[in-house]
């Protein structure tokens, strides 16, 4: 009587995916006709085939066809030893065997891309199978924390190389997209092309947040980034608006926000918007010094906030991997219109030298960012800390060279903004009173007084300029200035 295999010999005699015949169809379609090759060269790579002479036989042919040569079995079986065999047949009798069962032309790229597919499930195989040795196997200095790093960090590079890259598009094509751009701003509210910040004179500047954009918001301590990064956000997701589009709703208004905080929690985050939204300052909510009417605002803001599109993620210290990871699966799962990360520096790098300079670690993570931005067509908002250098000018305002390791994010960002408050440093500078400087100083002070500015230093697709805003500190909340004479800049 026959007895029924165990789980564990069913595992001992399970095979990787693959498919030697598509294998060998593909291949006698490219040496029969090599312009089967430009169907699949740009995604099908040599390790991407199952069977090792099967790679030797698409590297040969790779190679001949680049340098302008004729792959056929003829010239790929004299890059073969005389002896050599495959499949027990000589090498010129496989080769004619591959071109006698050849596919078409026709069939190449969907071939091509099947066998992509079983390749790139036998890396997650690899994985996961790795995956589950080390953590049997670990030793005491891995945290389990450390393996899922890298298990996520593996991931992300498998994706980055299972996405099918679009290649050259038509100009006709190019066109289209760029007239449904225009056609979606004029039926806008407020005529803009990108997500509106609901700040009328920094979305005239920038006609909004644009769809693939980096855009690195960067500033001293205590000038309100996060919380100008916090209002724009909260202003987004507040107007989010959906129309169903061949039955798939697709955002008309406002939008979908991820929020990544590394530096303040969730609970922080969500103050100063109730703060922001109520008009109850931050610093009363925390102590509790608020009167039945003030936390009767209070309940009624947050039941008006609950449904909206805001997701924050408070993990501190994540790598560059594991955030477009997480970004990625909440566009899968709820939708994404706008992604802040707050902020750069505390991101981390792969990894994978520990001899890597900051400088290189931070090139890493802007290049990362502005990939993730053009994967998920999203903006991306990044909060960036300035050199102390600002504080030893006479003019405190912010320049691009200010940035810390300026090069990368200057190079890779699309948008560097600055925000600056006069009145935060008049503060440390008051004189004796009664003086002539005190009265100097006082004026001064009632001049920028709640006025914050937000410097555009760099825009690739508009001009550069200066916006002026209210800033209400008690609260954290950025607004229009009730009179603003526009921006003065001009174009890069």
């Amino acid at each position: 009587m026959n007895q029924p295999l165990d789980h564990a010999a069913l595992e001992l005699i399970r095979t990787a995916p693959q498919n030697v015949e598509l294998e060998q169809q593909l291949l006698g379609a490219i040496l029969v006709n090599n312009e089967a090759f430009y169907r699949v060269s740009d995604f099908l790579k040599i390790d991407h085939f199952f069977v090792e002479p099967h790679r030797r036989v698409y590297d040969i042919a790779t190679k001949l066809i680049r340098q302008g040569k004729v792959a056929t079995p003829l010239t790929v079986k004299t890059f073969f030893k005389a002896e050599e065999r495959i499949a027990e047949l000589q090498v010129v009798e496989y080769l004619g065997r591959l071109a006698a069962n050849a596919t078409t032309i026709i069939n190449a790229e969907d071939y091509g891309r099947t066998l992509f597919d079983l390749a790139l499930r036998r890396s997650l195989i690899s994985i996961g199978e790795d995956m589950v040795n080390e953590a049997y196997d670990a030793p005491p200095e891995t945290t389990p924390r450390n393996q899922i790093e890298a298990v996520e960090r593996r991931l992300y590079e498998l994706a980055e190389t299972g996405r099918f890259d679009q290649g050259f598009v038509g100009f006709s094509d190019a066109l289209t997209a760029a007239i449904d751009m225009a056609d979606a701003a004029f039926h806008r509210a407020g005529g803009l092309s990108g997500i509106a910040t609901g700040l009328t004179d920094l979305d005239r500047l920038m006609g909004g947040l644009q769809r693939s954009d980096l855009i690195i918001l960067a500033g001293r301590p205590a000038m309100g980034k996060t919380s100008l990064v916090t209002n724009i956000g909260f202003a987004i997701a507040r107007n989010f608006r959906t129309k169903l589009e061949n039955g798939v709703p697709k955002t008309t208004d406002g939008g979908v926000v991820g929020f990544f905080s590394l530096e303040m929690s969730a609970e922080q985050l969500a103050t100063r918007i109730l703060a922001e939204q109520s008009g109850i300052s931050s610093s009363h909510i925390r102590r509790g010094s608020i009167d039945e009417n003030q936390f009767h605002d209070l309940v009624e803001a947050s039941k008006a906030m609950q449904t909206m599109p805001f997701y924050i993620d408070q993990t501190g210290g994540i790598t560059i991997g594991a955030l477009a990871a997480r970004a990625r699966r909440l566009k899968r799962q709820k939708g994404l219109d706008l992604l802040i990360v707050d902020y750069l520096q505390l991101l981390s790098g792969s990894g994978k030298r520990a001899s890597d300079s900051r400088v290189n670690e931070i090139t890493e993570i802007t290049t990362g960012l502005k990939a993730l931005a053009k994967e998920l067509e999203v903006p991306i908002v990044a909060l960036s800390q300035l050199s102390r250098q600002v504080e030893q000018r006479d003019d405190k305002r912010p320049q691009l060279s200010d940035l810390r390791e300026s090069g990368s994010i200057e190079q890779d960002a699309d948008v560097v903004m600055f925000v600056y408050r006069e009145e935060y440093y008049l503060q440390s500078r008051k004189p004796a009173e009664g003086s002539q400087e005190f009265f100097e100083w006082e004026a001064k002070m009632e001049a920028c007084h709640g006025v914050a500015e937000v410097i555009v230093g760099k825009q690739r697709h508009g001009p550069t300029g200066t916006v002026k805003l209210q800033f209400d500190a008690e609260i954290t909340r950025f607004s229009n200035l009730a009179v603003q004479d526009g921006f003065q800049g001009g174009y890069e």
